[in-house]
């Protein structure tokens, strides 16, 4: 067995090394608190978001709810979801918003929400 000192204290450095934390896990698991977590996420995505002053991520959130009583629970999601203040860790959602809705009685009741939400960071 042959050990590479230079190789391991590089390894370490870079694993000690600190990135920004991205907010997608924080967010998600608000957003299915505010679910009462009776919906499933289907779809995520993020991208870099900046303007003039400000920086931070645009996320879209596509998240169903099955059954009735996960659909009373979508009603209240989408009634709640704008107004919400979240408490995510050095971000800000300075915009949420539904922008598609998709409700099915058959063969069971489904609500699919899709969400888009912009956070800036908080220095």
């Amino acid at each position: 067995m042959q050990i590479d000192l230079h190789a391991d204290r590089a390894m370490l450095a870079t694993a000690g090394m600190r990135s920004p934390r991205k907010p997608k896990l924080p967010l998600l698991s608000a957003l299915l608190d505010l679910a009462e977590s009776k919906a499933d996420v289907l779809r995520h995505s993020e991208c870099a978001w900046a303007s003039v002053t400000f920086s931070g991520t645009r996320h879209s959130i596509t998240m169903a709810f099955t059954g009735e009583e996960a659909v009373a629970a979508g009603e209240a999601f989408l009634a709640a979801l704008p107004d919400h203040e979240f408490t995510i860790p050095r971000q800000i959602v300075a915009d949420a918003s539904i922008v598609r809705v998709e409700h099915d009685m058959l063969p069971e009741p489904r609500l699919e929400v899709e969400a888009e939400l912009l956070l800036i960071e908080d220095c």
